[in-house]
């Protein structure tokens, strides 16, 4: 296949794989970033079985794994200590398997320093406001009014605020709070599992392992859900209140709490629900927030955008010609994506909404399904990403963690 010239707008996941995987393939791949200094955004996030499939593929499994934390269980108690979420992962058939809780920051310098080593020009503080088709390729425009190109395929790697692509899907009714914090030594918290406490589905407080930074040491995630429009009222109300809410719902938690001594250490997430009705354009495709965006109730957003990244290659690769990639691309992920939009959205209200019935569903009904089987295989294929069977339809497999 002769080389092509791609653009890949975005310094995200999504972005820096698909940058390392089209590199391997033997195109010539330019990086854009609106960022000077490209960086991480956020705290914590879970790489599950699904996403590895492809950070083995890249060669990095043993960076990722250096700076995270193995988590074998996700646990879900109510205020009144009800087991109200119970997923593990050696409910999965085959290999084994477990969930990676890393720092976004992590993640990004491993795929970032494999983009410096690979040689794959990057270009920061090129914020791309648009693209135009002619008959010579698809051509990004900038916001200094500058453009470059033509190139035989775009990336759109911006992620949910997208300025390639029209406005679709809602905002959320809930988003989060975050903090990273060291690790207590002596505190009472399992490195190997992910841990939430919920007062019906109103208040929600979550601890997450993400294992060693480098420069940082051992750290966790502190996540404490809030109404998407309640960030003014929490600083109203001072740090005072929000530290005894989260110690009521999880006492516990009052040693980490204690560490926080100005707003400013904790940062809001809003989240948002949408899927782009077309993603795939003439020399333009959309991956990762781009092109969906969910809830983090499933802990899929990181691992969606390197199947994404992946599905971009393996297009490449069937196709042999770039303008047939977006169309592919799409083909190859469309099911995965659709299905887990439609689960997200189920499954969001029942975590984090302030209606009574959802929570009463979650505890009574599904929470009780689950501890049996199918219910417990169900609940582990649908937390690991690989309900659906998105690996073999990318020509990838699980990796075995033994």
């Amino acid at each position: 296949m002769p080389p092509g010239d791609i653009a890949i707008a975005g310094c995200g996941p999504a972005g820096l794989t698909a940058a390392l995987l089209l590199t391997q393939a033997g195109q010539r791949v330019t990086l854009f970033d609106r960022f000077p200094a490209p960086g991480p955004v956020g705290s914590g996030l879970m790489l599950q079985p699904s996403g590895m499939a492809v950070i083995e593929r890249l060669g990095l499994t043993s960076q990722v794994m250096s700076r995270s934390a193995r988590i074998d269980r996700l646990l879900g108690l109510s205020a009144s200590g009800r087991t109200v979420l119970d997923a593990r992962y050696d409910e999965l058939p085959g290999p084994p398997s477990y969930g990676l809780g890393i720092h976004r920051a992590s993640l990004f310098e491993v795929l970032h320093e494999a983009v410096a080593t690979a040689g794959i020009p990057l270009e920061p503080g090129r914020e791309a406001v648009g693209s135009t088709l002619d008959e010579r390729g698809r051509w990004l425009q900038f916001a200094d009014a500058s453009r470059a190109g033509p190139f035989d395929l775009v990336i759109d790697a911006t992620g949910l605020h997208t300025p390639l692509a029209p406005r679709c899907g809602r905002e959320l009714p809930y988003g989060a709070l975050w903090t990273t914090l060291p690790w207590p030594q002596d505190g009472p918290f399992r490195r190997d599992r992910l841990e939430q406490r919920y007062r019906a589905s109103r208040e929600m407080v979550g601890v997450l392992p993400t294992g060693h930074r480098p420069g940082h040491g051992e750290e966790l995630s502190l996540f404490w859900s809030l109404p998407a429009d309640g960030h003014a009222g929490w600083l109203e109300r001072g740090l005072d209140r929000w530290r005894h809410d989260v110690t009521a719902l999880w006492p516990e938690c009052a040693a980490l709490v204690e560490q926080i001594e100005d707003p400013a250490q904790v940062t809001i997430a809003r989240y948002a629900h949408r899927q782009l009705p077309h993603p795939a354009q003439d020399r333009l495709v959309h991956i990762g927030d781009a092109w969906h965006t969910a809830s983090p109730q499933l802990g899929q957003g990181a691992n969606m955008a390197l199947l994404d990244a992946w599905a971009v290659a393996e297009a490449l690769r069937l196709s042999g010609d770039p303008r047939m990639v977006p169309a592919l691309a799409v083909q190859l992920r469309g099911w995965h994506v659709a299905l887990y939009q439609a689960a997200t959205a189920f499954f969001t209200p029942l975590y984090q909404s302030g209606a009574a019935f959802p929570p009463w569903l979650r505890d009574r009904v599904l929470a009780p399904a689950s501890r049996h089987w199918p219910g417990k295989r169900i609940q582990a294929r649908l937390m690991s990403g690989l309900t659906g069977d998105p690996l073999a339809r990318l020509g990838l497999s699980r990796l075995d963690y033994s």
